[in-house]
Formats: structure tokens, sequence, C-alpha cells
């Protein structure tokens, strides 16, 4: 059976060191709308965002009903001296989670998005030219396994990378590259409906090529309409979520019951995660999180 979670990023808490920050909603009043609007899961978030601290997390969990499937953990992995960092960051991340009693939640890793300027400046509109070298893209994979088997021997967590825009593993090609030069035993992927189309990719044709190898998923919708908007105006990552590119999910290109169907024939029966990436202080969250949930419903889950 397929459960349906969302988390912190539809509602305007990301990882991202921003000047809209001030405006971020409290956990508390996140993880009560997450609940109040029918989900059953939520991500971490951000380090620092809910308590750090086990019986703390679980209590503020438990009282809501809620399960904690995962947190996002962002490291830049195209540089070797970032590594060991890495390792620690997500060791710290799944300790928290393992002591909390939440043992079968994922490392949800990702490059530190946001951070290289051309990247961020081009999202949704990537070239060949402006990825890695095969060496860079050894020292990526490297990395990447690194962390997943530094977590899975410490905690037997597993590690999911989630490919997204502004950051290196972007476009469907990137992260055929970067599955293919990872162990598929110790490095599962995120799909993620939303940024695999914003990168340029058709999600119902990454479920098919990937099957297995998708351990996590993430229900993102794509307006091509925003995309085009941002792109004319020769607007960067966030002015492109300013503008909506990640719109309710049945507003956008994404073919969410041909997705559906093959998670079905897949006989997927993990977790989906709702993100509807905004920046803090805009819309109306909860009104989204209802109308995305009764969308996903409408869809038999």
């Amino acid at each position: 059976m397929m459960k349906i979670a969302n988390a912190p990023c539809s509602w305007g808490a990301l990882e991202f060191d921003l000047e809209e920050k001030s405006e971020e909603i409290g956990f508390e009043q996140v993880l009560d709308e997450i609940k109040e609007t029918g989900y059953i899961g939520t991500e971490l978030g951000d380090w620092g965002y809910m308590p750090t601290t086990p019986s703390l997390l679980k209590a503020e969990l438990d009282k809501r009903h809620l399960d904690l499937l995962g947190a996002f953990v962002p490291v830049a992995l195209a540089k070797a001296a970032n590594h060991d960092a890495g390792v620690i960051s997500a060791l710290k991340v799944a300790e928290l989670m393992f002591n909390a009693g939440f043992k079968n939640s994922f490392i949800v890793l990702a490059d530190d998005n946001g951070t290289v300027p051309e990247r961020t400046k081009n999202a949704g509109r990537i070239t060949s030219a402006m990825g890695l070298t095969e060496e860079q893209w050894k020292v990526y994979a490297a990395g990447a396994e690194k962390i997943a088997k530094a977590v899975k021997d410490a905690y037997g967590i597993r590690t999911v990378f989630h490919h997204h825009c502004a950051g290196y593993v972007e476009t469907p090609e990137e992260i055929d590259k970067l599955m293919a030069l990872t162990d598929p035993q110790l490095l599962g992927l995120c799909l993620d409906m939303g940024h695999y189309a914003f990168g340029g990719g058709d999600p119902v044709k990454a479920l098919k090529k990937y099957g297995k190898r998708i351990w996590h998923v993430h229900f993102k919708d794509y307006s091509p309409e925003a995309a085009k908007a941002s792109r004319e105006a020769n607007g960067d990552y966030f002015d492109a979520i300013k503008r909506g590119v990640f719109c309710e999910l049945g507003k956008g290109s994404v073919d969410f019951q041909s997705i559906v169907k093959l998670l079905e024939e897949m006989k997927y029966n993990d977790w989906i995660v709702v993100e509807q990436d905004i920046l803090p202080g805009m819309g109306n969250p909860k009104i989204c999180a209802k109308a995305n949930r009764d969308f996903i419903k409408s869809l038999g889950l």
C-alpha cells in the first residue's frame, strides 16, 4: 500500500539561505496542517527546523500520529574536500531519525543546490557544457557512495539520491550518469516528478527506465508556462519558483494518472511525498496541501 506524506518545503521551509527566511512558518504549525489536510507522514526538513533531540522529535510526531520517512541532506559532492563533512552531516541526521525510532526512514542525499551560479541561473535549460568533467563525475559518485555506505553501516538506514534543478544532477542524462557510476544496492533514486520534468525529462519514462532503483518518490507538478515566463525574463531557479513552476498537482504537465498506474504495476508500496516547493511567505500552503491530497485521492490513493 502506498502511503501519502507531505514535507516542510511545501510550506516554504527550504534548505536555502534566503532573504525570505524570516517569513518561514514554524514546524508546529506545519505538522498540524500536514495532519489536518490528510497526510500520515513528513520529512524532517532542514537540520534544526524540527527538534534535534530524539525524544522531543518523536513526541511532536507521535502526538499528531505522523511518521517520519526521511531527511534531505545537501552536500557539494563535486569536490572531494566536502565528502568527509557530508558523511558527518548525514550520520548526524541518520542518528537522530534512528534514535527517535524511525529506522526505516531515508537519507535523501542531494547536491548543495543553488550554490553554483551557472547551474542556478540556468535551471531548466542546462546544456552539456555546464556539466561535470569525467574526473568530476568519478569524484561525485564516490562521494555519494561513501555517504550512503557510512549511513548504512552505522544505522542500517538507506540513502536515495534526489536529482534537483540548480544542482549538478538535473537533466535525464546527468541522472543516467550518476546511476551508472554508483552501486544500485547502495544508492537508490528519489524520483521527483517536478524536478525531472523541469530538468527536461518525462517522469513516466523515468519510472519505466529506473524501475526498482526508485526507492522513494516525490509528487511534484511542473508548469511549462511558469518555466517559459521565467526563461523569457532571464530568471534563475528561485525566480521560477516565485512564478509557480511547481504548481498544484493536476495543474501542470506531469501525467500522474500514468505514474500511479506504473507504480501499482511495479508493486511500489512505500512513501509518496507531496512536495510543492514554494518560498517563505508564498501562497496559502494549507489550502494547496488539501487540494493536492484531494487530487491524489482522485487517482485512487
